[in-house]
């Protein structure tokens, strides 16, 4: 038997966001980490409420053969949640959240992930990622299309493909692994992997001679130094001997705030100046509090209010002037008319006012791209600067481009990729090709996978449509996934 010594920390980082929307929670039998996404749509409510769905799991007597599958009964449940919370409160639609859950059973530690937050085990000196990112630039790299250190500084690198959004989709990876004395595991999310070296996390995690708590500092203190611009949470936890392990909860971040159980930490030099740049931007202003007002002149009170109501409206307009500023700064790709196109501003709206405008038209039209990708890009891919939204424009491109082109079979059984004028086109089947005997030698030979249409007998086809002299009828073959 094994039991566990753990530490969570977090912190709001040292970029512009002046709420945490991580939350996570660490107790005897459980360890979740949350990162919320969402921004205005409640990030922080989303995490913290998965985190809060799952804690009745701590404490619990679970064998090692149903863990895995009481696990991901809690994470569906907790995910149905969150479709609740947004039906009943239509501005929190589009939240979401990466979780990633890990329950011991005994020797044995049930692990469920979602999102880009990733956990690492570290065992006889060796440090192993054991989970994998569902984000877009973990695709690029799975298929080669980019190196890890490509990876590493990537523009979209933030930009993640399955998180829990209250969506009966939206299911994790689940996985049970042994749990031995001497292993050291970390759960974190990406406002400490996107700024560290993942091998100075290992040599942080490898220094066996300090505790959970003293290496979780140490973490969150090298993503500080590092800049990071993300909110920033670890969970580390230790296997020990039973009778040597934590026995009260931590819950930090969101969660913690909420519950006003966030543990008491002294701010470093970068924390507090990062504390009053947000401050002097006008992004943690809190309502002020009055003195109890004593026997006075009535005007006197009266004037006091009057000017404390002419100060908080000039806050009010400073802070709208400052908010139009930043928003002009920011750039997003989206789709304009059918066409790719990059926005220069925010992809909201204040009241009639829109905070965007057209930077761009490219000449990438929403439907050349696979399904997924029309749906991303209406949903506005979010760009660090113009370069960035670029950058996006040309993933897009090389999408649309990679095999996405219909094939217009005729009626005398030629091809072309273009529907001849005053012809009828109707729409037929299609299949990924991959070593089949209709893919062409190159294709083979570089192992492409990209799907393309296929059909047994184009003649056939044709033949089968009939043909007249004044319509004559086409058959329109997509690619599988495409549009």
């Amino acid at each position: 038997m094994v039991a566990l010594r753990y530490a969570a920390r977090s912190d709001v980082g040292l970029g512009s966001k002046s709420r945490n929307e991580d939350s996570a929670y660490a107790g005897p039998e459980l360890l979740v980490l949350c990162d919320g996404m969402g921004g205005h749509a409640a990030g922080d409510v989303a995490s913290s409420l998965v985190v809060g769905e799952l804690v009745h799991l701590d404490g619990e007597s679970h064998g090692a053969d149903d863990a895995l599958s009481q696990l991901e009964r809690a994470i569906e449940e907790a995910n149905s949640r969150l479709a609740d919370v947004m039906d009943v409160y239509p501005d929190s639609d589009g939240m979401g959240t990466t979780c990633i859950a890990m329950m011991r059973a005994g020797t044995k530690l049930a692990v469920a992930n979602i999102g880009d937050s990733r956990a690492y085990l570290l065992r006889d000196g060796r440090l192993t990622r054991i989970t994998k990112d569902h984000s877009f630039v973990q695709s690029l790299l799975d298929e080669g299309r980019i190196t890890e250190d490509e990876a590493l500084h990537h523009p979209q690198r933030s930009l993640v493909t399955r998180v829990l959004t209250g969506r009966t989709e939206d299911t994790p990876d689940l996985s049970l692994r042994e749990l031995r004395r001497g292993d050291r595991i970390l759960i974190c999310s990406d406002g400490l992997t996107d700024y560290v070296a993942e091998e100075t996390v290992g040599e942080l995690l490898g220094r066996t001679d300090r505790s959970p708590e003293q290496v979780a500092d140490d973490l969150v203190d090298v993503a500080l130094r590092a800049s990071t611009r993300d909110n920033v949470t670890v969970v580390v936890a230790d296997a020990v001997e039973p009778g040597r392990g934590s026995t009260g909860p931590q819950v930090v971040g969101a969660a913690g705030e909420r519950r006003g159980t966030q543990p008491f930490r002294a701010l470093t030099p970068a924390e507090k100046a990062a504390q009053l740049s947000r401050e002097a931007a006008g992004l943690t202003l809190e309502e002020p509090v009055l003195a109890e007002e004593g026997p006075g002149s009535p005007v006197l009170r009266w004037l006091r209010r009057a000017v404390l109501t002419a100060a908080a409206a000039a806050l009010v307009v400073a802070a709208g002037w400052g908010a139009w500023t930043w928003s002009q700064q920011q750039y997003f790709v989206g789709e304009d008319d059918g066409v790719v196109t990059i926005f220069r501003g925010v992809a909201q709206d204040l009241g009639p006012i829109s905070l965007s405008s057209p930077e761009e038209r490219t000449d990438v039209r929403l439907e050349a791209l696979p399904t997924y990708y029309q749906d991303r890009v209406r949903g506005t891919l979010s760009a660090d600067d113009r370069a960035g939204a670029d950058t996006i424009v040309e993933e897009l491109r090389r999408l649309a481009e990679d095999g996405c082109t219909p094939l217009v079979i005729l009626p005398d059984g030629t091809t072309t990729t273009t529907v001849p004028e005053g012809a009828v086109a109707v729409t037929g089947t299609s299949r990924p090709t991959g070593g089949a005997a209709t893919g062409s030698g190159a294709d083979t030979a570089t192992g492409s996978s990209a799907p393309r249409p296929t059909v047994t007998d184009p003649l056939e086809v044709g033949a089968q449509l009939g043909t007249s002299e004044s319509t004559p009828t086409v058959t329109v073959v997509r690619p599988r996934g495409c549009p």
